[in-house]
């Protein structure tokens, strides 16, 4: 849209392009950044850049679907039996907590391990976040930075009067790159990032709802009505839940996190 204003404003997009500029932009901020964060995370940018585009593919409703079933075998057949379905649980952190169920771990331990695991989670999710949070923060300063040595050079050439106004124009668009970078890359990415971990909390907490409900034995029926609270509304069908829903043929799978996150 904003290509598309300049268009209409008579403008060229190519007076637009200003390789000085963008240099102390992209180099500053890059150089702020790393000075920042720690290299691991970095190393993993690009890969945090196309989870945000792409997104999670979090099945809430077929993993209730999944622990209802599983429910309802456990109270049948006692919780060892459990064991022979732990294959077809793809996410790592369910499996984990139906083994610890399944090998007889109390549920205050249960409870402590994964909530461990959550934390930690949460606290890789907010270090990624964090980076192009902190590179939102530097673009516009080191825009501004540009301008103004721009700006001393211009002032430095005022025996040349015809090419003041292009050496001004060329000025602020170390401010354009600073700003615009920041407003429609870095910080929409940093946002992008957190409502994702916020989802796959949320999605844990639902798991791990569901582990702790089967260790306890409770009705699966009324599991069900309580991992429904869960699945977001644009989901549930009318007059249905999730016990009533055929199994996935998987479990609901979470996308591996970058190798950034998981070191």
């Amino acid at each position: 849209m904003l290509l598309l204003a300049t268009i209409m404003e008579g403008g060229n997009p190519a007076s637009f392009l200003n390789i000085p500029a963008f240099l102390i932009v992209a180099g500053g901020t890059s150089g702020a950044t790393l000075a920042s964060s720690d290299m691991s995370v970095l190393k993993g940018a690009i890969k945090l850049v196309q989870r945000a585009i792409k997104g999670l593919a979090l099945d809430f409703r077929g993993a209730a679907a999944q622990l209802v079933k599983l429910s309802e075998k456990a109270r049948r057949q006692g919780l060892l039996a459990l064991e022979s379905d732990l294959d077809q649980v793809e996410d790592a952190f369910a499996k984990k907590g139906l083994q610890l169920v399944i090998d007889g771990t109390e549920s205050d331990l249960v409870i402590a391990i994964l909530q461990s695991e959550m934390d930690s989670m949460q606290a890789r999710h907010a270090r990624n976040a964090k980076v192009f949070q902190t590179a939102g923060g530097f673009a516009p300063t080191l825009g501004i930075i540009g301008t103004v040595m721009s700006l001393v050079h211009v002032l430095e050439n005022l025996s040349s009067p015809a090419g003041l106004g292009k050496s001004i124009a060329g000025a602020f668009l170390a401010t354009l790159y600073g700003v615009g970078s920041a407003n429609l890359m870095f910080l929409p990415i940093a946002n992008r990032l957190k409502d994702l971990s916020a989802q796959e909390m949320s999605y844990r907490e639902m798991l791990l709802e569901g582990i702790l409900s089967i260790q306890a034995g409770d009705n699966p029926r009324m599991l069900g009505e309580k991992l429904e609270t869960y699945v977001p509304p644009t989901e549930r069908h009318a007059g249905a839940d999730v016990t009533e829903l055929p199994t996935p043929s998987t479990a609901a799978a979470v996308e591996p996190e970058p190798a950034a996150e998981a070191a």
